[in-house]
């Protein structure tokens, strides 16, 4: 496989939040430049405010109106707009939401046009973004349009879980009407075939939560596991995949058995990414599986309350930069194998 510098887009989110800051912080690491080559989506003067109140001295952008301005020795700004604009970290402001859909809105088209290799998204508040098609839900959701998926996946991964809810950015009364068979068996199949083109886990194994407390008691709870939960696992199970459950959540989290698994399908948003923020908060990151593509985000949101005060951690963001560029070789290296399957036989007689 070509030993190539993967070309990392990113976008840089809510303009008043702390964005700019987790991008600047993880970029001005110059190791970041061993494994990947940066292109962030914004604009100079942007970029001058934030490295002046981060009082930052020894890192600058390669300012590039063009794709021949690249410099793989350092980060690269791709201008996407020159706009005269104030900038107040902390607050909510239509123009957050504005600039930030300008700047996810290049980095997908860079995507399409494969100027660059992978996307890494900044916080964004779905509140401030106005679409002409309606509600903007969410970054998932976006980007499933962008690319003609209509049923992406939200993973979240950290070192030790990666989770996947059946159900997203939805109200939570409309959860037990979004819960059935073919639902719960489409998700653990995008799921099983997500770790194995991007994880290159050959067999995994899937732990599947209950819906209801207990994971409904036999019934006394709630019959969504009865009817919808037990017949997608038994199922799949019928089809040769290791899928195991239904779980009850608070017990499988707290006696840690989803160590056992490769990834866990919770039913709900709140299910599944409250246990993985408590326990993976700083490291935890946001794949968005089932697309062409690769885009991954840190776990974290907006963050106005500290936005311009120099406090934000760019943990997440460093590790969402690194599972991006790992997952795009691990996909690389997929589909070399299944396009030559000598090599896999070669390697079976290595072993």
């Amino acid at each position: 496989m070509e030993n190539k510098s993967i070309r990392v887009g990113i976008s840089v989110g809510d303009i008043h939040g702390i964005g700019m800051e987790v991008i600047i912080k993880t970029l001005s690491d110059t190791r970041m430049l061993q494994s990947c080559t940066p292109v962030v989506f914004g604009s100079p003067k942007m970029a001058s405010f934030y490295r002046k109140q981060l009082n930052i001295q020894d890192f600058s952008f390669n300012f590039i109106r063009s794709w021949e301005g690249i410099n793989q020795k350092q980060a690269s700004l791709f201008v996407t707009w020159e706009d005269e604009i104030p900038l107040d970290p902390g607050t909510e402001q239509a123009s957050g939401g504005e600039y930030a859909l300008k700047s996810l809105d290049a980095g997908i088209q860079a995507l399409k046009e494969g100027q660059i290799d992978v996307l890494v998204t900044a916080p964004l508040n779905k509140h401030n973004i106005r679409l002409p098609q309606g509600e903007f839900r969410g970054h998932t959701e976006y980007l499933g349009a962008a690319f003609g998926k209509s049923n992406p996946l939200m993973m979240m991964v950290s070192e030790q879980l990666k989770i996947v809810p059946v159900t997203g950015h939805i109200p939570l009364s409309e959860v037990h009407s979004k819960i059935n068979k073919e639902k719960i068996t489409e998700h653990i199949l995008a799921t099983i075939h997500s770790l194995q083109q991007d994880f290159l886990i050959r067999k995994p194994r899937i732990a599947v939560l209950g819906l209801n407390p207990h994971a409904g008691d036999a019934g006394l709870l709630g019959n969504e596991e009865e009817k919808a939960i037990i017949p997608a696992i038994q199922w799949l199970k019928e089809q040769g995949h290791t899928v195991f459950g239904p779980f009850a959540s608070d017990g499988f989290f707290g006696t840690s058995a989803f160590i056992n698994y490769d990834a866990v399908v919770a039913m709900y948003h709140d299910q599944g990414l409250i246990p993985f923020k408590t326990l993976s908060f700083s490291t935890g990151v946001n794949f968005t599986a089932g697309l062409p593509v690769i885009r991954t985000s840190p776990d974290h949101g907006v963050g106005y309350d500290i936005a311009g005060k120099n406090k934000a951690s760019e943990q997440s963001f460093r590790q969402a930069v690194f599972l991006a560029t790992d997952l795009y070789r691990n996909r690389s290296l997929q589909k070399e194998l299944t396009a030559n399957p000598l090599k896999i036989t070669q390697q079976k007689r290595e072993r």
